[in-house]
């Protein structure tokens, strides 16, 4: 399954590269109102900035000081990238996709133990399969220079681990569980919206089994603190308020629910693609320019309360679908009608799946649920984005796509338990 995985990605890669060298993703363009470019460079950005001595800083086109925009773990990462094959050079971006590409095969990896601990060793292996070749993996690992591949890897991890924890007290291996955490909030804080919610469920299956052990958790807790403390520190200090691994919330709700809400994501709020934004951003500073986002999100929403509810209503549909406009435009774009068909067959297959799941397994299937019920919540709020967004939680809507499909093509739940584990 990997090897075929990540053949596939390499083939896509090979024609799919050219577009990250295009210099105008770089540049302002003149003739436009305010210019423009295309955004999504933010990282390759910070990272050049860490390897030139300029630091954690400087995320848009023209030197802004330090940020706190996105977390420190892909920035770093592809910063060593960038030391190795040179910056923004086409060595380095292809090394970049090719690590990308690497990590979405290796996925296939925890999405079969997680299939397979949950459902048995058939829907393990439909899959591991059905992942190895699912159309938005393989296009979007090789077009996003962004921390949603390592993120996805993570939190699949993440998922695998805390089902392996349900029985275990064992100190190293909680201690793993806490670094792990901190590692994957460190890249993605989003992931922390479900961490409550897997320590309840390892907290009552190893009270329900008498093996529960508060030191392991208290212990991994710990770990989890001290491993985040630092960055946390660095971005309230920055700030100067408290800042949890992120300061940019209020921009991303005006990212998505601006007058214009023709795209999911209007891009042309942000100072990456707006100059006039991106010179009041040099001008005030990121933390004040922050607090001044912060308040207008918060105006938007106290305003037009109905219309921001409509919003959130309607990303909720884009994120199980990818339909935004009706009808879809015949377009190869986010919102076209060829990605519409292929999200909402995948999402169909799932939520069919889960239905299945529920009435064959029902108490594997709960830890499964935490990541579909709680990790979108945030873009509900703020805004959708081509899948990206998402994309940590496909490989559980993949697994459960597997039992929909499983269940059409199989009768019953014949052989469905043996080897589950």
């Amino acid at each position: 399954m990997v090897a075929v995985a990540l053949i596939v990605r390499l083939i896509v890669m090979r024609f799919a590269y050219l577009n990250l060298l295009d210099p105008a993703r770089d540049h302002y363009i003149p003739g436009w109102e305010n210019g423009h470019y295309t955004f999504g460079r933010e990282y390759e950005r910070i990272a050049k900035s860490i390897i030139t001595g300029q630091g954690f800083s400087s995320p848009y086109p023209y030197p802004t000081g330090p940020t706190a925009l996105v977390g420190p773990v892909y920035a770093y990462l592809l910063a060593g990238v960038f030391k190795l094959f040179g910056a923004l050079t086409t060595a380095s971006t292809l090394a970049a996709l090719t690590l990308n590409n690497l990590m979405s095969s290796l996925i296939c990896l925890p999405v079969f133990f997680i299939a397979r601990r949950s459902f048995g060793p058939k829907i393990a292996i439909w899959s591991g399969w059905v992942w190895a070749l699912y159309p938005h993996s393989i296009a979007g690992s090789n077009a996003w220079v962004w921390d949603t591949v390592l993120g996805t890897l993570l939190f699949t991890l993440l998922v695998l681990y805390t089902l392996k924890l349900e029985r275990s007290t064992n100190y190293p291996a909680w201690l793993g569980y806490g670094l792990l955490w901190a590692i994957a909030a460190l890249n993605n804080a989003n992931v922390l919206s479900v961490l409550p919610f897997f320590g309840a469920w390892i907290l009552l299956r190893q009270w329900r089994s008498r093996m529960l052990r508060w030191g392991p958790m208290v212990a991994a807790s710990l770990v989890f603190l001290v491993g985040v403390a630092p960055w946390v520190w660095r971005c309230s200090q920055l700030y100067g308020r408290f800042v949890a691994f992120r300061g940019n919330l209020g921009l991303e709700v005006l990212v998505g629910n601006s007058r214009d809400t023709s795209f999911p994501s209007n891009w042309d709020e942000t100072p990456g693609s707006n100059l006039a934004e991106l010179q009041k951003f040099q001008r005030l500073g990121e933390p004040a320019y922050m607090a001044e986002k912060q308040r207008e999100a918060r105006r938007v929403i106290e305003d037009r309360p109905l219309w921001y509810a409509g919003q959130s209503l309607r990303r909720i549909l884009y994120t199980w679908t990818n339909v935004w406009n009706f009808p879809p435009p015949w377009t190869f774009d986010e919102v076209g009608l060829p990605n519409a068909i292929v999200y909402t067959m995948f999402s169909a297959l799932a939520f069919f799946g889960l239905e299945w799941a529920i009435r064959s397994r029902w108490e594997e299937t709960i830890p499964l649920l935490f990541p579909l019920l709680f990790f979108p919540i945030i873009y509900y709020l703020t805004h959708q984005d081509d899948g990206r967004f998402r994309h940590p939680i496909d490989p559980v809507v993949i697994i459960f796509a597997a039992c929909g499909l499983y269940s059409l093509f199989s009768k019953g739940t014949d052989g469905l338990g043996k080897g589950a584990v």
